[in-house]
């Protein structure tokens, strides 16, 4: 195993930053593993039963606390982030608006993030190895049961906001997060702290109010869990206030006053592809379950499947204007 300096540490972090920077990451962080608080909350989050029918949420309990189970040998996680917002796509004020569109959540727009950034943490990895000697890592993006979040808002790279999403000063919260964990004892940055102060803007415009308190998610009310994570019918209560929202929602993110500071991202693969932006509730209703697989292919949204997919239009159709045509078309179905 490498057994640098300590100087020889710190000038590596510096480089490992650098070289995330131009791997297509905005920025990297590095942090221990001391989970206890986090630990406390998602146990009483998981008491709570917060987490709905995702039962591996359960299944993997407190392990997501300790990353040194997941990867043997870990000392320390480098946190990164990539922003996911395109230029290129409709504006989602507008997308919402429009009762008659279906609504994509942003980070669903284009290709599936998880290959990308795993791609890009695993050319990281190599390039350390490369340039300080090999040593024990892995990559991961959603891939293992991490509290991702915790470990970004240590590393530095943002903290976690009344919606329960991080938020980083200087670019809001549209970004994808992965880590990268390492037998290397780098040094840790400065944890991040928090800016919400007495702002509730989330809260208030989540429309199915799962915000149930400050930093308090319950998913069972979230439209992300529910268009997205949950497999059997969506509770008569929510259908309405979904609207058009047929994959995810973005409400809370939408209005939180940091994502005025956010950034375009400059990643083509992550803008909109098969018009998932403008296309009408009733063109993708119409969809084959061939097309489907077709145009999902390499995207977020296939993990769903076609019947969760058509279900989630049907609500969206349900609250549309009346028309014979969305009438029609929910008969045929």
């Amino acid at each position: 195993m490498l057994h640098p300096s300590h100087n020889d540490l710190s000038s590596l972090a510096a480089n490992i930053k650098q070289w995330g920077r131009e791997l297509g990451f905005q920025q990297i962080g590095i942090t221990g593993l001391e989970l206890a608080q986090d630990a406390d909350y998602l146990a009483r989050w998981l008491a709570a039963e917060r987490h709905g029918e995702m039962h591996y949420m359960q299944h993997h309990g407190m392990k997501r606390t300790h990353p040194e189970e997941i990867h043997p040998g870990t000392l320390r996680v480098i946190s990164a982030r990539m922003d996911y917002y395109s230029a290129a796509a409709r504006p989602a004020e507008a997308a919402l608006a429009d009762p008659n569109s279906a609504y994509v959540s942003r980070y669903a727009l284009g290709r599936d993030y998880h290959k990308i950034l795993r791609k890009r943490l695993a050319d990281l990895g190599a390039k350390i190895s490369k340039e300080a000697g090999e040593h024990g890592y892995r990559a991961f993006v959603d891939s293992a049961p991490l509290l991702e979040k915790a470990l970004a808002r240590n590393a530095g790279l943002g903290w976690i906001g009344k919606h329960t999403n991080l938020i980083n000063r200087s670019a809001g919260s549209w970004f994808f997060l992965g880590e990268l964990l390492t037998n290397l004892p780098l040094p840790v940055d400065t944890p991040a702290s928090s800016h919400c102060g007495t702002c509730t803007a989330c809260m208030e415009v989540c429309p199915t109010q799962a915000i149930v308190g400050p930093y308090e998610l319950d998913a069972r009310r979230c439209i992300s869990y529910l268009t997205i994570e949950l497999r059997g019918s969506i509770p008569l209560e929510f259908r309405k206030a979904m609207g058009n929202r047929i994959y995810g929602c973005d409400d809370c993110q939408l209005f939180c006053p940091w994502n005025k500071f956010a950034q375009h991202t400059g990643e083509a693969d992550f803008a909109p592809r098969h018009r998932l932006d403008t296309a009408g509730l009733l063109e993708l209703f119409a969809w084959t379950e061939a097309e489907f697989l077709a145009r999902t292919e390499g995207s977020a949204i296939r993990r769903i499947g076609y019947e969760c997919w058509l279900r989630n239009i049907a609500v969206g159709l349900g609250n549309a204007p009346y028309s014979p045509a969305v009438v029609a078309a929910l008969t045929e179905r």
